[in-house]
């Protein structure tokens, strides 16, 4: 796998790479507008590969593995909710929603590149809401389970206009999880055409300190005391992380033939790009100036509905060339 050179100098920051398995597809993006690089360019920043990006109105389906605390649910559901841009009255700035319209920027660029539309007209083709939960606190799959298994249980979202998001307890063992991956995005095929998924593993009990840095110490790498976690939950808000860098990767390259840098078995996505960097002034072992909580001490960097605080992964910016920190 290839790295940003200084942000990707430590053994901690190689290792949350592996967010993206080699089975999800990663990103890429380009200067400007009116300045899309040649196929053939090579650099480091973000190219946009011809495919197509998620469009429409997509309803985001959450399908819960194992045990999750009603709380645990209410975290995750309203960061999903706070994606849609309807909820950016209801959120404080820096917020969620306004995190997310980074992304319409890529929309953007794919227009113009397919001619579609001029730069003063172009807007995103995407609109996201909240679907279905699923519960299974059986463990009907058992409690460790393959990839094949997480595509079995993402199919069980339904798949017309949605993206299945698989998320799993911290009792249960996924291959590669801890050991190479916090979580993965990819596509299946189905009769009705391809269909999209994320997967994110709870790492509370598991890894800790691969998978919910910087609120829990890594397990290499420079050795910075833990921040305190926006929810009061280390696992569910490493989820939290981990669940909106793989969502982003997911609308901007659903396919593998979207925006990615590097080779296409193991490329770097929106957020992957920007590994580590949460905030400005960050560097390796340090996550940047966050926001801190006056009341609980917590460190974020997006607020959400529900006066929910989250701590969410900087995104490249295709117009700067460069990783946008909120704060």
């Amino acid at each position: 796998m290839t790295f940003m050179a200084f942000f990707m100098i430590t053994i901690h920051f190689a290792l949350q790479l592996f967010l993206i398995l080699p089975l999800s597809h990663l990103s890429s993006a380009t200067r400007t507008i009116d300045d899309l690089p040649p196929a053939n360019e090579t650099s480091n920043i973000l190219r946009y590969h011809n495919g197509p990006l998620l469009t429409g109105r997509i309803s985001i389906n959450l399908i819960w593995y194992g045990r999750f605390k009603a709380p645990q649910r209410a975290t995750i559901s309203d960061f999903i909710t706070s994606l849609s841009s309807s909820s950016f009255a209801a959120q404080k700035q820096p917020s969620v929603a306004s995190w997310w319209n980074t992304t319409n920027i890529y929309y953007h660029y794919a227009a113009a590149a397919a001619g579609k539309m001029k730069k003063s007209t172009a807007s995103a083709g995407l609109s996201l809401k909240l679907g279905r939960q699923i519960l299974d606190e059986d463990y009907t799959l058992g409690k460790t389970l393959t990839q094949d298994q997480i595509i079995q249980l993402a199919s069980t979202g339904g798949n017309r206009n949605a993206v299945s998001i698989v998320l799993t307890s911290d009792d249960v063992v996924v291959n590669g999880f801890c050991r190479s991956r916090c979580g993965t995005h990819g596509s299946y095929q189905t009769k009705k055409g391809k269909f999209t998924y994320v997967w994110v593993g709870n790492p509370a009990e598991q890894c800790p300190g691969y998978c919910a840095w910087p609120f829990h110490q890594p397990v290499y790498g420079p050795q910075s005391p833990a921040l305190v976690a926006p929810n009061n939950d280390v696992g569910l808000d490493g989820m939290v992380l981990n669940l909106a860098g793989l969502f982003a990767g997911t609308v901007t390259n659903p396919f593998g033939n979207g925006y990615y840098q590097g080779i296409t078995d193991a490329p770097l996505e929106a957020a992957s790009v920007c590994t580590g960097i949460y905030a400005k002034n960050a560097y390796p072992g340090y996550p940047g100036d966050l926001l801190v909580d006056t009341i609980t001490g917590a460190s974020y960097n997006a607020n959400g509905v529900n006066g929910r605080k989250y701590l969410v992964p900087t995104l490249y910016d295709p117009v700067t060339s460069s990783c946008a920190t909120l704060v």
